[in-house]
């Protein structure tokens, strides 16, 4: 079972150039889809609202060595074949999409170098951040783009990647991009290399091929965890017939639970959903963020749910509405070590954020019972229990399914274990590290990653429901505020 909210694991540390384990970052990559992933895929061709790019915004201290830029993804894309990959689609969808080297690849279009006119701020740098994000993908291509984005009037420039979230999740993202990360500035010489994975031809009809090869290779597994489960079900119900009663009857309460909608009405302000984007950034110390969550008894995710909600609230307040319960999604980690970097290892809860509640130290709290709760709830697998048959419904049934679930949701709130020590993209220093996850259906995505001692936190908004996005990001700044001054004031009489 994975973990809900601080469930990204131990921060990531890039590897040095005698470290890079090949055959570890290479290990484990499926050639097919799985079910929730193919969802992913074809899902925005019925309803493009559901788009998932993964986008991740370093902002660096100077231009970084272009040349050496290139190199490092040519090198990257040696070291984890899947960044040469493109997805390919089983003749008349019989089966999942098959990933295939593309014959054609080509890192000129992949990745791209921009220089913005003067005068050009940070700001305008997340403008073409957001443009690139929602831009579909060329999906006859491998589904990922980089840019760097030079001419910050400061001397800064900005690096953006945008994968498909087909291709990995969050903390699978962040992993990849580790390999471009150094810990020095200098070039490092002799860095391990292989060969680049070997053009493949792959067509509908041999990747229907593929399909039936995967299905049978995991089949004797699927097979054998249904016969050990059934023989353990057996033996437990012959032993303790009663028990076993009560362990079905409790895991059927899990599953309403979780795939009951939350017990909380979408705000009438937030309603609408678009296909409009809006990116917007904040940061807040690593240290104060943890010292606001101690002084209320909470954890660092804790505290940062509850700064959100808090946004929200005076985001309302500021509109003269009343706000109660905000209903909202959290993605749980499932990753282990020995998964590989790519892909997609997680689940998602739903629960009723305690936006109603106005002292920042008992919503914490609240927070914290209710995230206490989720954690021990049987059924967190049930979205990859019910994956595969989701994936056989008519993509069109199936995109409006899940739209109508996840435009219920207010707010997705993720957070990913980052880089804690200082790291260098191609001889620049990266200063700040901004995620922005996937928003589909839902109003707002708030994701918070780590980086060298800094929360660095990127909102991703449709404009459609939230129509005033700088005052709302002024909003979440005050929700932050509120937190961390509770442990600027720990120990003074409240």
């Amino acid at each position: 079972m994975g973990t809900v909210g601080d469930a990204s694991g131990p921060p990531l540390v890039p590897p040095s150039a005698v470290d890079v384990d090949l055959s570890g970052l290479a290990r484990g990559w499926d050639r097919t889809m799985s079910d929730l992933e193919a969802g992913m895929w074809r899902m925005e061709e019925a309803q493009p609202k559901l788009r998932s790019p993964i986008v991740a915004v370093d902002v660096l201290d100077g231009p970084p060595d272009w040349d050496r830029l290139v190199r490092a993804h040519e090198w990257a894309s040696h070291i984890v074949p899947r960044i040469r990959m493109r997805a390919v689609e089983p003749v008349f969808g019989l089966g999942n999409p098959v990933w295939s080297v593309d014959p054609e690849f080509d890192l000129d279009y992949h990745l791209r170098r921009v220089r913005m006119p003067d005068p050009a701020t940070f700001d305008h740098a997340l403008r073409i951040c957001r443009h690139l994000a929602t831009e579909p993908f060329d999906k006859a291509r491998p589904p990922w783009t980089a840019m760097l984005i030079e001419g910050l009037d400061d001397g800064r420039a900005v690096y953006v990647v945008k994968t498909h979230h087909s291709m990995t999740d969050g903390m699978g993202g962040i992993g990849l991009m580790t390999l471009l990360h150094s810990r020095r500035r200098e070039p490092t010489p002799d860095k391990p290399d292989r060969l680049p994975a070997p053009p493949e031809n792959l067509n509908t009809v041999t990747a229907l091929g593929e399909e039936v090869v995967t299905l049978a290779r995991r089949a004797p597994g699927r097979i054998a965890g249904l016969v050990g489960g059934a023989v353990r079900t057996a033996t437990a119900a012959v032993a303790d017939p009663i028990g076993a009663v009560t362990e079905a009857f409790e895991y059927a309460n899990s599953l309403r639970r979780v795939v009951t909608p939350p017990p909380a009405t979408g705000s009438a302000l937030l309603r609408d959903r678009g296909l409009g984007r809006w990116f917007g950034a904040l940061e807040v110390g690593l240290p104060e963020l943890k010292a606001g969550a101690k002084a209320a008894g909470g954890s660092v995710n804790d505290a940062y749910v509850a700064a959100l909600l808090g946004g929200v609230a005076r985001y309302h307040d500021r509109h003269g509405r009343r706000v109660g319960a905000v209903p909202m999604g959290m993605p749980v980690n499932l990753r282990t070590a020995s998964d590989p970097s790519g892909g997609n290892r997680f689940t998602a809860v739903r629960f009723a954020g305690p936006a109603a509640e106005r002292d920042p130290a008992a919503r914490i709290a609240a927070v914290r019972a209710i995230v206490l709760g989720l954690r021990e709830e049987p059924a967190l697998d049930a979205l990859d229990l019910a994956a595969p048959v989701l994936s056989r419904l008519p993509t069109w049934l199936l995109a409006n399914w899940y739209l109508a679930q996840s435009t219920g949701l207010d707010l997705q709130a993720s957070n990913v274990a980052g880089v804690p020590v200082p790291v260098y993209l191609a001889g620049a220093r990266i200063e700040r590290m901004f995620p922005f996850g996937p928003a589909p259906g839902c109003a707002v995505m708030a994701t918070l990653v780590s980086h060298n001692g800094i929360c660095c936190v990127g909102v991703n908004l449709d404009t459609a429901a939230v129509t005033a996005p700088a005052a709302f990001m002024e909003c979440l700044q005050e929700g932050f505020d509120e937190v961390v001054a509770l442990g600027a004031t720990e120990g003074s009489p409240r």
